[in-house]
């Protein structure tokens, strides 16, 4: 009697194991601010000229501002700051290790800067401050009245940065080499810097990712937020739009910190090599737990699978 032929058997999967984080694996440099909350009365916006719902850079007459700020009323501190606020929300999305990510920046030697260290390290972020006496630690003031907010940003320290006196030190600049995403933040009007005559954004994405590049290895990938409206990204190949996630407008407390929660997100995957698609699907998440509360601030832990 033959003997029975075996059943061939199937194949294993390669199954790639994700890349394991380590400590300093995103690096971000930026204006550090210590955001101080409060609910204030009337008679405060009045005193400093400010109106309800607005946001201005300090003048010499809101000097004072801060200081009474925490004297008057009760308030809540948080480590601020565009970057800043980024590379928090990329840590809490990762979650392990603490201190994946890294942060510099300049403060004073001052008691504001000590909060913001203190912030900073609760957030698990590794922050590494150049310390200098000559500005005070920059410091933005959210002066709640009912469901508006006036934003004061005081940035005094926060444009002090010395690369000589802190970047350039060896035991900094060995987080910088640790690190394998870099994150910086610009302001800028981009196109009509660029001269690109157009405002429709896939168009501006299209043309930014054709941009000169000196790394010619590595491609450009190009991506615009615009609040409540598609996401655009622009590879070398294709421009695609994503579909921010539904949100019901009741539940929305405040959008400032959505454009900076977006970016924490799409970097906390971006480290782990995945997918931009994933990258950009976490960057919605974190910016739709965001808008929901007051401030850049986020529950214990994410809930984004």
């Amino acid at each position: 009697m033959a003997a029975a032929e075996e059943e061939p058997k199937p194949k294993k999967l390669k199954v790639e194991a994700p890349r394991a984080l380590s400590e300093n694996i995103l690096f971000g440099l930026g204006n550090p601010l210590l955001d101080i909350t409060a609910v204030v009365d009337k008679d405060f916006l009045d005193k400093y000229s400010l109106k309800a719902n607005d946001q201005i850079l300090a003048e010499d007459k809101h000097k004072e501002l801060f200081d009474e700020l925490v004297k008057k009323f009760k308030v809540e501190y948080h480590a601020g700051g565009s970057t800043q606020n980024s590379i928090k929300v990329a840590q809490w999305m990762i979650q392990q290790p603490h201190k994946a990510a890294t942060f510099f920046g300049c403060i004073g030697i001052d008691k504001f800067g000590e909060i913001l260290k203190k912030k900073a390290a609760e957030a698990h972020v590794d922050a590494h401050y150049y310390e200098q006496n000559e500005q005070p630690t920059g410091t933005c003031a959210a002066c709640i009245t009912g469901g508006n907010r006036s934003l004061v940003a005081n940035l005094a320290a926060a444009n002090c940065y010395k690369k000589e006196k802190h970047l350039d030190m060896e035991k900094n600049w060995m987080l910088v080499e640790k690190a394998r995403v870099y994150y910086i933040a610009e302001a800028a009007t981009f196109a009509r810097e660029q001269g690109f005559e157009t405002e429709d954004i896939k168009e501006i994405a299209r043309k930014t990712q054709a941009l000169p590049k000196v790394n010619s290895k590595r491609q450009r990938v190009v991506i615009f937020t615009q609040g409540s409206d598609d996401t655009i990204m622009a590879t070398e190949s294709e421009v695609t739009a994503f579909a921010v996630l539904d949100q019901d407008q009741k539940e929305i407390v405040d959008t400032n910190g959505a454009g900076d929660a977006f970016v924490g997100g799409f970097l906390s995957q971006l480290v782990s090599d995945k997918p931009l698609t994933e990258c950009i699907r976490a960057g919605h998440y974190a910016a739709s737990v965001i808008i929901r509360r007051t401030g850049c601030t986020f529950p214990e832990k994410p809930d984004f699978h």
